[in-house]
């Protein structure tokens, strides 16, 4: 009869320690979960955009093709040797495989945050060449490239330590 009594007891007790907060609405844990999940989904879909993008032009020398599925209307190009706009990246980077035509950037690394996406990459200009280290940053607006940064350093002969650039 004492256990029955101690259960009844304590059965409030452990029934409100393991739900929710009362003063909060059960949609507040799975609006917050949905958020999180949709962001990621949005990240994860800006990083294929991207990396297709980026090997269409810079692995197969689609430029045009590539550009037009991706590119978005206003392009902002905070590269200082690459105007604004759609058409003079197309012009700005055909040119540049007609002069190299065995020319590749390989990505290393994608990592994508909200509607960002960075990458990582190698770039040569031939199979001989140690080529640039390359960090790429776009900004990705309802699925097109609306903008893009980048950072770039020779890769050295030597190198002070035994790491490598990638």
């Amino acid at each position: 009869m004492k256990n029955i009594f101690l259960a009844a007891l304590l059965f409030p007790i452990a029934l409100t320690a393991c739900s929710q907060n009362p003063n909060k609405p059960a949609t507040a844990v799975t609006n917050k979960t949905l958020t999180a999940l949709s962001e990621t989904q949005t990240a994860e879909q800006n990083k294929k955009i991207v990396t297709d993008f980026y090997e269409g032009v810079f692995l197969k020398h689609q430029v045009k093709e590539y550009s037009d599925r991706y590119i978005g209307n206003e392009y902002i190009q905070h590269n200082p040797h690459v105007p604004n706009g759609k058409a003079p990246f197309v012009e700005y980077f055909s040119g540049y495989f007609k002069e190299h035509p065995e020319a590749k950037n390989v990505i290393k690394r994608a990592v994508a945050q909200g509607d960002l996406v960075f990458l990582h990459v190698h770039s040569t200009q031939t199979p001989q060449d140690r080529g640039v280290a390359i960090v790429d940053i776009f900004r990705v607006e309802h699925g097109k490239i609306v903008e893009h940064w980048d950072v770039q350093q020779e890769i050295p002969e030597q190198s002070a330590n035994t790491n490598t650039m990638f």
